[in-house]
Parts: C-alpha cells; structure tokens; sequence
C-alpha cells in the first residue's frame, strides 16, 4: 500500500466534522482505495453511505480505477523459454542447440557458462509465469468479490421500489449466497498467491527477471506488494459483516411480507 494511500486512509478514520466524510472517502478512493468495504469500516459508516458519498462527489464506485498492479497474461517467449512446466527440458536442449550452432568455435568454458546462464533464464522464466498466473487469478476472484458485494447492496436497494417485490427479493437472497461464494473463492486464491512468493538468488536470475521485463512483461513486485497478508482475516470479517446486515435484512423483509399478506 502506498503512503499516499495509508495517509488517505488514516484520515479517513479520524473524520469527524460534518461535510468531511465524502470529502475524505473520495481522496482514499482516489489515493487507490477502492475496496467498498475497507472504507466502510475506515469511515465507520455502512457500504450503502461509502456507494452515496462517492456518488454525491460524481465518483461511480461500479467503474473502478485499474493501477499499474493488474497483471496480464500475455504469452512468454523469453529466447524460446514459454514458461511451461512440460516444455522446459525441450526448450532448454533447442536453446542450447540453437547457441551451440551459432557460437561452433565455442570452447567448453563458454559452452558451460552459457549452459548456465540458459538454465537460470529457463528457471526465472518458469517460477515468473507460475507466480504471474497465481497473482492474474487473485486479481480476478478479487474483483468478482467486491463486484458481487455490491450486487448484494443494489438488489437490496432495488427492493424499495419493485413492483414483483418477491422476486426482487429472491433475487437479492441469491446475490448474498454467490457473495458467499466468491468470498470463499477470493481467500483460496489469494491464500495460494502468498503461498508462491517470487525472488532472485542469483546474478543470472536478475538478468533473466531483466529480460523478462525488457520482453514487455510487468515486474510483479506492485502485485505482490497488494496481496492481503491475511486473506483468511478478511474473509471471515466480510462473511461476518455480509451475514450480520443479511440477517437483520431478513428480519426487515420479514415484517413487509407480513403485511403484504392478506388478513385471515
């Protein structure tokens, strides 16, 4: 998390004069927080008040900033190196074939170091692509969750006005079980993402990383840098905060059904 970002959010938490809480949700949302959530509980308001601030300052919380830490997955080709688990004796034989007929004075030191120099490319390439597609992954379950948070609060907010009110409210009671859901699957990516962490050892493997870069690939030290360090924590308070407001909802809806309900 950036400085910019820890000071937005720190004041965040210590706005107290009426007018500012907007004012201040709009600069941590702007510093790069844009977790709904993570300001709810900043701000000590409800989701639903984080989604109008943002709205009465012309922010739409649907449309989210994308930083420079998204990942994309385009396809490796590091000197024939794809990243492939399967592949990676193939391509290490054809890179050293192919340097072994355009280097034939070549003596047996410079084969060798050659030989090594291609083994940490083939390694960097391989742990790089594993640790890419896990962080990509993340990003995307990352995304659905907090998509499908706010589903729950606009079918919520829906119900005031529905005409096919049991519906409406159908509807909304599945949006809460796929939050559930994506939840769930948000923690187990994020949990195997921390799990696989990526670093050189070695001289060559920099290079190697280097080269990587060079080819147009993102560094994966911002990606890396914005995993949740506790992915389990979040997990629980979210399903918390999502099932103590659906419980209340329920008991809310409860009290409408009844009175919807013709008189015995």
């Amino acid at each position: 998390m950036s400085t910019t970002r820890d000071e937005a959010m720190a004041a965040l938490r210590e706005w107290s004069r009426p007018g500012r809480r907007a004012d201040l949700l709009v600069a941590a949302w702007q510093a790069g927080e844009t977790n709904v959530s993570a300001l709810a509980e900043a701000a000590r308001v409800s989701r639903p008040t984080v989604y109008a601030d943002l709205r009465s300052r012309a922010i739409d919380p649907d449309h989210r900033p994308k930083g420079n830490n998204v990942i994309t997955l385009s396809p490796l080709d590091i000197e024939g190196f794809t990243g492939v688990g399967e592949r990676l004796d193939a391509e290490f034989d054809a890179a050293l074939r192919r340097w072994a007929a355009e280097h034939p004075t070549a003596t047996h030191e410079e084969g060798k170091a050659e030989g090594m120099r291609l083994a940490a490319l083939m390694d960097t390439t391989y742990r790089y692509a594993d640790v890419r597609d896990l962080l990509a992954h993340e990003q995307v379950a990352r995304a659905e969750r907090d998509r499908l948070l706010h589903q729950v609060e606009r079918r919520w907010e829906a119900l005031s006005t529905a005409a096919a009110w049991l519906a409406a409210h159908h509807a909304y009671v599945l949006a809460v079980d796929e939050a559930r859901i994506a939840i769930d699957m948000w923690r187990e990516r994020a949990e195997a993402a921390l799990k696989r962490p990526f670093f050189c050892d070695s001289p060559r493997s920099e290079a190697a990383y280097r080269q990587i870069q060079e080819a147009g690939h993102p560094a994966l030290e911002p990606a890396l840098a914005d995993l949740d360090q506790t992915p389990a924590r979040t997990a629980e308070q979210l399903r918390a905060n999502l099932d103590q407001a659906h419980e209340r909802r329920m008991e809310l809806a409860s009290q409408t059904l009844r009175l919807a309900q013709p008189a015995q």
